[in-house]
C-alpha cells in the first residue's frame, strides 16, 4: 500500500511490463516505463518501433493485451476513453481528430459540454469564456467562428492543444508527432504552450517526436523504443551516443 501511495505522488504514468498485440506482431512488449510529476518527457524511435502504439494503448484508443497501467495514481488499464481523460490525461493526434463541420470555438468547448453531460456543474457562460482564453493563447480567437476543416495542420495541432486544456483537472498530455509537417512559426508557437502549461500549470508531457531539435528544447529525458521494447532512457545527448540506440536507428 505504502508503495502505491509513493507511485502515485511521484509518477503521473507508470507502465508495468505493458504489452500490445496485433494477432501475431507484438507492437509494444513488456514495456515499462515511469513518467515523474512535472516532466516533459520524449519517447522516440525508429518508424515502426511501437511508439503511436504505445500513446494509443495509454490513451485507451487500444485495450492492452497485458500489464498494467497507472495514471495520476490510479489503474487505467481496463478503462475506456472517457474515463481516462476524467483522470486528467488528454492527447492529441498527428492526423487531426476535430469536427470539420464544427467551429474551432465549438471543437475547443467539447471536453468541459461533455463533462456537464457527467454531472459537472460549471456555467456554460464560464466555459465559452475559458473556450475563448484558450484560442487566444494558442493565438487562434481570431477564427474561432471558422470551420475546423479550414484550417491548416498546424493550426489544427493548436485548436487540438486548445482543447486538451479544457480538460479539468488536467494532468498528462500525450502528444503523437505534434511538429511534423508544421510550419515553423506554429512549431514556435507549439512549443511555447508546451513550456507555458508545464511551467505554470505544472502539466506531465509525453511527446512521441522524430524532431531532435524541438525535442532538445524541450524534454528533461526521453525514452527510446525499438521493436515495441524500450531500449534506452536518458537526456537526449546520453542516448545519442549509446550503441544500442545508433544500432537500432543505422542497423548492424
Amino acid at each position: 500500500m505504502g508503495a502505491e501511495i509513493m507511485s502515485a505522488g511521484s509518477f503521473v504514468l507508470e507502465t508495468r511490463k505493458m504489452t500490445k498485440r496485433f494477432g501475431g506482431l507484438v507492437a509494444v512488449d513488456d514495456l515499462s516505463m515511469s513518467v515523474p510529476r512535472g516532466q516533459i518527457r520524449g519517447l522516440i524511435g525508429p518508424n515502426g518501433s511501437g511508439k503511436t502504439t504505445t500513446v494509443n494503448v495509454l490513451s485507451g484508443l487500444y485495450r492492452p493485451d497485458g500489464g498494467e497501467i497507472h495514471l495520476c495514481g490510479r489503474r487505467t488499464d481496463r478503462l475506456r476513453p472517457h474515463q481516462i481523460t476524467a483522470c486528467g490525461v488528454a492527447r492529441t493526434f498527428q492526423i487531426s481528430k476535430l469536427f470539420g463541420n464544427m467551429t474551432v470555438l465549438e471543437n475547443v468547448l467539447l471536453p468541459a459540454l461533455a463533462a456537464l453531460d457527467r454531472g459537472s456543474h460549471r456555467p456554460l457562460a464560464e466555459i465559452r469564456e475559458k473556450g475563448r482564453q484558450l484560442l487566444d493563447f494558442v493565438t487562434l480567437d481570431r477564427m474561432r467562428h471558422a470551420q475546423a476543416r479550414e484550417l491548416s495542420g498546424g493550426q489544427s495541432m493548436l485548436v487540438q492543444i486548445a482543447r486538451a486544456l479544457m480538460i479539468h483537472p488536467l494532468h498528462l498530455i500525450l502528444m503523437d508527432e505534434p511538429f511534423a509537417g508544421v510550419h515553423p512559426t506554429i512549431r514556435d508557437i507549439i512549443m511555447e504552450a508546451i513550456i507555458r502549461m508545464n511551467r505554470d500549470a505544472g502539466v506531465t508531457f509525453l511527446i512521441v517526436s522524430h524532431e531532435m531539435a524541438e525535442l532538445r528544447r524541450l524534454c528533461q529525458q526521453v525514452t527510446v523504443m525499438d521493436d515495441g521494447r524500450r531500449i534506452a532512457e536518458g537526456t537526449l545527448e546520453e542516448v545519442a551516443n549509446d550503441p544500442v540506440v545508433l544500432e537500432a536507428y543505422l542497423g548492424g
